[in-house]
């Protein structure tokens, strides 16, 4: 018997538009089967070199098991890092993301960023003498106008361009604080770590803890903490709901036909020539 959208709970239904949100078990096989995959998964994590294409293949066997544990259990991150440790690492979250979406997670990101860049400058610029934290993140652009600066001031300036609150999402700290408060109250978000003016290390933070430490840069840390949100079926933090509804219905354009009038309206004015 067919069961409509309608009827599921709430926890079972595709959140984020993904194709395949919670996909069938192949033939067959059921949950004790792909369970005897998984510690083989965890035994290849251990060794100095993992054999990835081996742990792609396993990962991919055990994806049907993986996302009903996500999807109906709802475990705190720790427990889906010590049961799928591979998970979180940075080849995998990329190919998690694409079974779940059928999306290449940063090319989808930067190209989209990377279209809109200029006329998102043009709109910051725009609204930067009502906006002290659009000010500040465009001062940067002073000293360095690099495409990386330019992608970072833009995907930093976005909440305050849109009134939302980063403060509990985009956190910086300076080397000499104490660590132990580095990740206080950050749920779902990017630390980053300064001494004195230059950042000196990028993280993405979930439930307070370090899941993905020395990423490369800011904006390849907010790629990644959004396909992270995809795997783990993490709601988007509703400070910043209209920054996440951004990166993904207009940068990633995954779902983009269903999306708030702010950010209908903002898609809108992206496409414009003129002001």
């Amino acid at each position: 018997m067919l069961v409509t959208l309608g009827y599921l709970p709430k926890n079972l239904r595709a959140k984020k538009s993904e194709v395949n949100f919670l996909p069938s078990f192949p033939e067959g096989k059921g949950d004790p089967d792909l369970e005897r995959e998984r510690p083989a998964i965890i035994v290849e994590m251990t060794k100095r070199k993992a054999d990835w294409k081996q742990v792609g293949e396993m990962m991919n066997i055990t994806f049907p098991l993986r996302r009903k544990e996500i999807v109906e259990n709802e475990p705190l991150v720790a427990e889906v890092k010590e049961r799928w440790p591979a998970l979180f690492k940075e080849q995998q979250i990329e190919v998690e993301f694409a079974r779940l979406t059928t999306v290449d997670l940063k090319k989808s990101f930067f190209s989209g960023l990377d279209q809109h860049l200029p006329r998102f400058l043009e709109l910051f610029k725009a609204k930067s003498g009502k906006s002290a934290g659009l000010s500040r993140q465009l001062k940067c652009l002073d000293d360095d106008s690099s495409m990386l600066r330019k992608r970072s001031v833009v995907l930093l300036g976005l909440p305050y361009f849109l009134k939302d609150d980063p403060s509990n999402a985009f956190k910086t700290v300076q080397a000499i604080d104490e660590e132990a408060t580095f990740t206080r109250g950050l749920k779902v978000g990017v630390l980053l770590v300064k001494d004195r003016e230059d950042i000196i290390a990028t993280s993405v933070i979930l439930e307070e803890q370090v899941v993905l430490p020395d990423v490369e840069d800011i904006p390849h840390a907010i790629a990644l903490l959004m396909g992270l949100l995809f795997a783990l079926n993490i709601d988007y933090p509703k400070e910043l709901r209209y920054t996440f509804q951004v990166f993904q219905k207009i940068l990633m354009n995954i779902g983009g036909g269903q999306c708030s009038s702010l950010v209908h309206g903002l898609r809108n004015r992206l496409l414009r020539k003129t002001m």
